[in-house]
């Protein structure tokens, strides 16, 4: 067996963290300093200096004055902003995979859909942010547009933390139906604009609750 080499380490920690922002995992506000993250990861400074340094550059976290790393947090122009490239983005992909995505692929979306119901049902509220990021994620892949999703997924990362207030009022507005359950009947229908009509309805409306918790 091989030493995992220094920079296997630092890509590992940038994805961890990497995932961790666009599943809703970091909050905004939250500081990563670097000797008690890279304890909590088991490694070097070294590495972890790196994956941070990376997701600075990449505007995921901030960078403050005295050295400070911190997941950032949205003004409210921002997340309107994302909000809408993500309602064009996501609305190309779903048109996409509905012209593409295989009856196993679809099944595999309505399970991660059912999997969300469960947990919020059980007031598991993290489950339900981490799972619902897990479906727009996997329905852009279904859309087979590499250059989209690698978009698409900065983007998850930009306005991830934002989501961990998604439930502080509760759960959101009752769907009928739920704009996933939309979706996967326009996929099984091979009907292109009605999936990103129902991608659009997802985002514009179901997270209307979070621009209160975003400054001006």
């Amino acid at each position: 067996m091989r030493p995992i080499a220094k920079e296997s380490l630092s890509d590992r920690a940038y994805g961890e963290l990497r995932a961790a922002l666009m599943r809703g995992q970091l909050k905004p506000g939250a500081q990563l300093p670097l000797r008690p993250i890279s304890a909590r990861f088991g490694i070097s400074a070294t590495p972890m200096r790196e994956a941070l340094t990376r997701l600075v550059v990449e505007r995921a976290l901030t960078l403050d004055p005295r050295g400070t790393v911190t997941v950032p947090t949205l003004t409210r122009d921002q997340l309107v902003e994302i909000r809408a490239i993500r309602v064009d983005l996501e609305g190309r992909a779903a048109a996409a995979a509905a012209l593409r995505a295989t009856p196993a692929e679809i099944d595999g979306l309505a399970e991660l859909h059912g999997r969300i119901m469960e947990v919020q049902k059980a007031g598991e509220f993290p489950d339900a942010i981490d799972l619902n990021t897990q479906f727009h994620l996997a329905l852009c892949r279904l859309g087979a547009q590499p250059i989209t999703y690698e978009l698409v997924e900065g983007l998850w990362v930009r306005c991830g933390p934002i989501l961990s207030h998604l439930y502080d009022e509760g759960v959101p507005a009752d769907w009928d139906p739920h704009p996933h359950l939309r979706i996967i009947t326009a996929l099984r229908s091979r009907d292109p604009e009605a999936a990103r009509a129902a991608i659009r309805v997802d985002i514009e409306n179901g997270g209307q609750g979070l621009l209160t918790h975003v400054s001006t």
